[in-house]
Formats: structure tokens, C-alpha cells, sequence
């Protein structure tokens, strides 16, 4: 019999020879795909490249977004700003792949963080 080991992301009980260390945690392996698939928000040579990229094949505003990013951007510029928590629940997404949508676009300056007392809204560039 295999031991389990509780993933210390999600909870879930993982056979001790099917977890994954990483930053100092013992996650699943869909907790590991996660953590190794995220972008960072703040990288100015991500904002970079992506800018040099965006203005070289002509895009402008939301032209080579997905749609889904194209959606975000959309739902901010109409409501002004929102949470990540308030995006999360409207778009069904969980943190990471939110996280992952809002870096995009903060790279294309599209979307940025503000914070408003003890609270940090997505508003428009």
C-alpha cells in the first residue's frame, strides 16, 4: 500500500510517488503543471517583447487577443476596474489562469493594476 501525501495547493490525496516538489511545496501534478506554466505580471522584458512583437505584425487594441482576453478587457473597460476575485467569478477561471489572462494583457498595455486603499483593481492602461 502507498502512502499519500496531502498537495499543499489544492488538498487533494496524491500516492506519495506521484507528487512533485517545487518552491518549497509538495503539490499534485496538476498543481505542478500550474505553478510551471505561469507568466509573470510584472516583467519588463515581457512587456517589452511583447510590445516590439504587437508593433511589428501591426496590432493594435485587442487585435490578436483571444477571445476570452478580448472578454476581460471588454468587461474593464465597461465597468472601469474590478478584483481579480470579481473576474474570477465572472469568467469561471481559476487564480492562475487568471493570473496567466491578466499578465497578457498588462504586456500588450491593455490592462494594469491599481491599488485603492487596502484593495487592487484591474483598470484600463
Amino acid at each position: 500500500m502507498t502512502d499519500c501525501i496531502r498537495c499543499q495547493n489544492c488538498g487533494k490525496e496524491v500516492p506519495e510517488d506521484e507528487v512533485y516538489a517545487t518552491e518549497g511545496k509538495t503539490l499534485c501534478e496538476d498543481c505542478y503543471i500550474d505553478v510551471g506554466h505561469r507568466i509573470k505580471v510584472c516583467d519588463p522584458w515581457g512587456e517589452r517583447s511583447k510590445r516590439i512583437f504587437r508593433d511589428s505584425h501591426g496590432l493594435e487594441g485587442t487585435e490578436g487577443l483571444t477571445d476570452l482576453q478580448k472578454e476581460i478587457y471588454e468587461y474593464i473597460q465597461t465597468k472601469g476596474k474590478a478584483t481579480m476575485l470579481e473576474l474570477m467569478k465572472q469568467f469561471k477561471l481559476p487564480p492562475t489562469e487568471l493570473e496567466n489572462q491578466f499578465a497578457i494583457l498588462r504586456h500588450c498595455q491593455l490592462l494594469k493594476g491599481k491599488r485603492e486603499d487596502d484593495t487592487v483593481y484591474i483598470v484600463p492602461w
